[in-house]
């Protein structure tokens, strides 16, 4: 081998970084030798004394540095050395420093990079690169999570299994109590469902289902997956499962019976048994197997069950109106059912769902037509919903069981965490606050006044349509003793004491009373900036004007006036005027009287926005008052329930402490206790005791020598209201003792629940009396009633008030003796003098009023408060007139027991 070949001694430092640094200083042709070959004490750390030659140009400098063992370059040698490898070799770029010095190379590691069944992170990669995975490792994964999908799948699909209809029929019955721990009655809970074959299921009622649900069933394969997604999309944000399901699915749902809960993971057995049922069961089992399991509520499960309930016939004869109804009633039926669910929603009353069951029934018919399922000739013969029946024919709710039993489902459902469906698979024990004997007793007591005066027969025009509702209320708790539903459950289903949509009248006066003495009147002569925060609280003994036909002032003593420039007049009762020629009357004497003109003007001077604060918290839903921008806001234009107008004067009778009325104490199921209302009960203060006690001593006087002295009671103090609505139309008394609150109201109305157009009817001549007022009936009611609900407790009597407010308009007025005309028979429509013009109003009557002058401007005006005339009472309500209807017009009232289908209890 030739003398340049020989392998020469390695050194420590390669590449031609290296090369350079060993140079020697006499270079050897163009450039000088390394720096290890001269043998100078400055050479590379060679490895030893073997005699070195000096190497020629660079190129052979830079080979020889590369056969070097401790050389870096591009090349890696055996040893792993290379670009910054761990011998200290030094590359282009640094690495990390070696033994002998630092390197400059990109560092590798030494040897074989020993394999992972998952490269990952990747190894022999740096940096980001290190967490990029291949795409070896990326097909593998899907592969498997996809194979791992298929193999559980297989594994769900085969072990789910068919459900079938008969199976589903698990439900209980539901058992209520009295308060007294006895039982009242079995129900609420059975299974009525008849299962009938696919041949007596009519083709109308297939196809309207098919139309209204799944108009591609008769093709599809049983589940429609964005349905299931948009679901499962739901419930992952927090929602409820919904929306896209075929009728296979529903069918699946409503067979599942025993596990409806809103989960994941129910939804994929769901989703699995329906895939399964729609390949392996035919189109005919699927469709009869859901119209057999359908709930279509009033307790019906299944077409024949709901033909029979709706209908009274079987579901073989049903036509395709019955049946594009029926369909309807799938949607839901506490929304669509047009005798209306009140008791679980105050939405659902019947006006509001036989409007969306009519629009329902329409569409479903036109569906069929366009899907070409029904010919149009057929369809123009329906134009009004098939006539329904009663939805109350079980026996075991007959009387007032059946309005009972709704009051105590609505308050479960709106104020516990069981729902309807729950409620209605049954399984609960539901022990109610209602009192048997009490129960008893009112229902006697309304049957005793019926009996004795109202002949339908004998007085048809004035007698026929008189209904009444009641309740009682416990003032230290707001149970619920007792109500009167009406006639029977089964046969007048509307419940009287929870919905009416008649106004009460003037049993509202004492909420503008109360609202006087805990807000007082707004200063006229203040700041109108500040008008709101300068008042005066008021004391029973201040003076208002008793004067008909008083023209109504805002608070400022200004005309009120509304939209149209009209101005008020308000009527008193009879027509009659109170005290000529001053015609003062303190509050005490026009709450004993029912003045009207007294109550509307202290209104509007405490301000009808703190009135109405005042009747809300008393207890009475905000959702069932009339408008408060007239005037009339103060005589009762609104329409509370029984029940909350029982419970809101419970607030008075409790030093003003208010509860909301309650039908449920405790609900139990196999496991123990799921509800108790003690655990949610909450007591509010309305009002200080000195306020609610000063109302309750005003409303003695009213039972003591007024308007409702037919509501004494035998060796008890008694506080109460009468009440009388515009045009006769119902009459009320509510009143109370410390121990019970009872509101009865009176009223006249088509008792066709099925009439689109029922309204209430004026009861001149009811009963044989010339008029009808709280006065009647209903204090002859409530006395006999209160006789023997308290018959056996101790007399209790009413806190002694504290003195309270400040007695207003006390100061002498000018005389003033009413003319004959004006103090006997004034006109019911006054027309208005040229003084009393809106355009051009007499300058007199604003130069001369002065604060608190009572008749200043008396005389004027254009719009009278009330149409009312004659009788005892004094209780008329005043409305406006036409062009101001939107401030009286009657509520339906639903649901404004708030618990029975309102959100508490």
């Amino acid at each position: 081998m030739s003398e340049h070949r020989r392998k020469l001694p390695q050194p420590q430092e390669g590449g031609r970084a290296a090369a350079r640094r060993g140079q020697s200083g006499t270079p050897s042709g163009r450039r000088a030798a390394p720096r290890g070959a001269t043998g100078s004490p400055s050479d590379s750390y060679g490895s030893g004394g073997e005699e070195e030659r000096p190497y020629g140009g660079r190129a052979e400098a830079r080979r020889a540095a590369q056969r070097s063992a401790g050389g870096g370059g591009r090349r890696r040698s055996a040893d792993g050395a290379g670009r910054g490898g761990p011998g200290g070799g030094g590359g282009r770029r640094g690495g990390p420093p070696g033994p002998n010095g630092p390197g400059r190379g990109r560092g590798r590691p030494s040897g074989p990079v020993k394999k992972r069944f998952i490269d990952y992170p990747r190894a022999g990669r740096y940096g980001a690169a290190r967490w990029v995975p291949s795409w070896k490792l990326v097909s593998g994964l899907c592969i498997g999570f996809f194979g791992s999908l298929v193999a559980v799948a297989g594994i769900a699909y085969a072990m789910v299994s068919v459900p079938k209809v008969a199976d589903t029929a698990r439900a209980q019955n539901n058992v209520y109590y009295w308060a007294d721990g006895s039982e009242m009655v079995a129900t609420g809970g059975e299974t009525n469902r008849q299962i009938i074959n696919y041949d007596q299921i009519p083709e109308a009622m297939r196809y309207a289902v098919i139309s209204q649900e799944n108009k591609t069933f008769e093709t599809d394969s049983g589940i429609d997956p964005k349905g299931i997604a948009r679901a499962l999309l739901n419930m992952a944000k927090g929602g409820q499962t919904q929306g896209g399901s075929t009728i296979t699915q529903q069918y699946v749902k409503n067979a599942m019976l025993d596990d409806q809960s809103q989960t994941v993971s129910r939804k994929f057995k769901e989703l699995f048994v329906a895939i399964k049922v729609g390949a392996t069961v035919k189109k005919e089992d699927i469709m009869a197997g859901y119209l057999n399991s359908a709930y279509y509520g009033r307790g019906a499960y299944g077409i024949q069950a709901a033909a029979r309930a709706y209908f009274n016939e079987d579901a073989v004869k049903l036509d395709p109106s019955e049946c594009a109804f029926l369909a309807a009633m799938l949607k839901g039926a506490t929304y669509y059912d047009p005798a209306g669910a009140t008791e679980f929603d105050p939405a659902a009353d019947p006006k509001s769902n036989t409007k969306r069951a009519t629009a329902q029934w329409r569409d479903t018919l036109d569906k069929e037509v366009e899907y070409g399922h029904l010919s149009a000739s057929v369809r123009a013969k329906y134009k009004e919903l098939p006539k329904w029946q009663n939805p109350r024919s079980n026996t075991r709710l007959s009387g007032q069981i059946g309005y009972l039993v709704d009051l105590a489902k609505g308050y479960i459902i709106n104020n516990t965490n069981i729902t309807a469906n729950q409620l209605q698979q049954g399984g609960y024990s539901i022990h109610t606050t209602f009192d048997k004997k009490k129960v008893e007793a009112l229902q006697a007591a309304v049957k005793k006044v019926q009996k004795a005066n109202i002949k339908p027969k004998l007085r048809p025009k004035t007698d026929k349509y008189v209904q009444f509702g009641g309740a009682s209320v416990d003032p230290k708790t707001g149970a619920i003793k007792a109500i009167y539903g009406g006639e029977d459950a089964t046969k007048h289903f509307t419940n009287n004491a929870d919905q009416t949509g008649a106004q009460v009248g003037s049993t509202f006066k004492p909420f503008v009373l109360a609202a006087a003495m805990s807000w007082g009147v707004k200063d006229p002569d203040g700041d109108p900036d500040q008008a709101q925060d300068e008042r005066t609280i008021v004391s029973p003994k201040s003076l208002y004007s008793g004067k008909n036909k008083l023209k109504i002032q805002d608070y400022d003593h200004t005309p009120w006036q509304d939209d149209k420039g009209k101005e008020w007049l308000q009527k008193n009762d009879g027509e009659r005027s109170y005290n000529p020629p001053s015609y003062k009357i303190d509050l005490r004497e026009a709450m004993r009287e029912s003045v009207n003109s007294a109550y509307v003007q202290l209104g509007m001077d405490v301000g009808l926005d703190k009135v109405k604060e005042a009747v809300v918290d008393a207890g009475i839903k905000e959702s069932s008052l009339a408008s408060s921008r007239f005037p009339s806001f103060s005589l009762g234009t609104s329409s509370p329930s029984a029940i909350r107008m029982a419970g809101a004067y419970a607030t008075f009778a409790a030093s003003g402490k208010q509860n909301d009325p309650y039908s449920v104490d405790k609900v139990t199921d196999k496991d123990g206790t799921v509800f108790r209302h003690a655990d949610v009960e909450k007591t509010k203060t309305a009002f200080t005791a000195r306020v609610a006690d000063n109302v309750t001593d005003v409303l003695k006087t009213v039972v003591e020598k007024g308007t409702g002295t037919n509501a004494q009671l035998t060796g008890r103090e008694v506080a109460g209201k009468t009440g009388t609505t515009d045009g006769n139309k119902s009459a009320w008394f509510v009143g109370y003792t410390p121990q019970l609150s009872t509101s009865i109201g009176m009223y006249r109305m088509d008792d066709n629940e099925t009439n689109k157009n029922r309204e209430f009817l004026q009861m001149y001549g009811t009963g044989g009396e010339k008029t009808i007022h709280g006065a009647s009936f209903p204090s002859q009611i409530w006395r006999d009633y209160m006789e023997q609900a308290l018959k056996g407790q101790p007399v209790e009597n009413f806190p002694t008030p504290e003195p309270i407010g400040t007695v207003l308009n006390d100061t002498p007025s000018p005389s003033a003796t009413p003319s004959a005309t004006e103090s006997a028979t004034e006109s019911a429509t006054p027309t208005p003098t040229p003084s009393e013009s809106l355009n051009s109003p007499s300058p007199s009557v604003s130069e001369t009023c002065k604060k608190w002058d009572l008749n200043c401007g008396s005389t004027g005006g254009t719009d009278t408060g009330g149409t009312d005339t004659g009788g005892t009472d004094g209780g008329v309500t005043a409305t406006p007139t036409e062009t101001t209807s939107t401030g009286s017009t009657r509520g339906n009232g639903n649901g404004n027991g708030g618990i029975f289908g309102g959100p508490t209890g």
